[in-house]
């Protein structure tokens, strides 16, 4: 993990996200915040059905933002649902879309005081989100929300496969 003296630790690793122990973890979320496939569906059917339930109370969720629930079933406390855009090739706002996701989670996190949040590659599973230019603007945008004053000391993006950690690395994460 890196870290800067004493700064915030920003970190990538190959992990299931849904295992983490970390405050909060990231859902990649559709709009309607029901359980889908991929990550959030893993992470639905990790915390239980009583997710499904908070989220039907929360939604919908515009794409771009993010809502919080309790983690219920899962070792993280909270999950965080942040709606990413779907890729349609760029030029329709989807990299504002993509980081407004990021910043939204991460004021989430920082208004209930949590101290680590974990991140999957949102947008970059069935929304088509090319993984390098995401996590480009995942790891631009985190650091610059670091960089503001914030409870956030620790953040993973957890890495389902190869390809993404190896992503991540070129993003300039250790």
């Amino acid at each position: 993990m890196a870290a800067t003296s004493n700064g915030p630790i920003v970190a990538a690793r190959l992990a299931d996200i849904t295992t983490l122990d970390a405050d909060a973890i990231v859902n990649a979320a559709n709009e309607s915040l029901a359980p889908g496939g991929g990550v959030c569906g893993a992470i639905h059917r990790a915390a239980g059905p009583e997710l499904a339930r908070a989220c039907a109370r929360l939604g919908p969720c515009p794409t771009g933002e993010a809502r919080i629930t309790p983690g219920f079933g899962l070792t993280a406390r909270w999950v965080i649902h942040a709606v990413g855009p779907v890729w349609r090739g760029g030029a329709h706002g989807e990299p504002a879309q993509l980081a407004s996701a990021y910043h939204h989670a991460m004021r989430l996190a920082a208004e209930h005081g949590l101290a680590s949040i974990a991140f999957p590659a949102i947008a970059t599973g069935i929304y088509g989100y090319p993984l390098d230019a995401a996590t480009r603007i995942a790891v631009s945008t985190v650091r610059d929300e670091l960089a503001a004053p914030t409870s956030v000391r620790r953040v993973v993006f957890a890495c389902f496969a190869a390809d993404a950690l190896a992503a991540y690395r070129r993003a300039g994460v250790a």
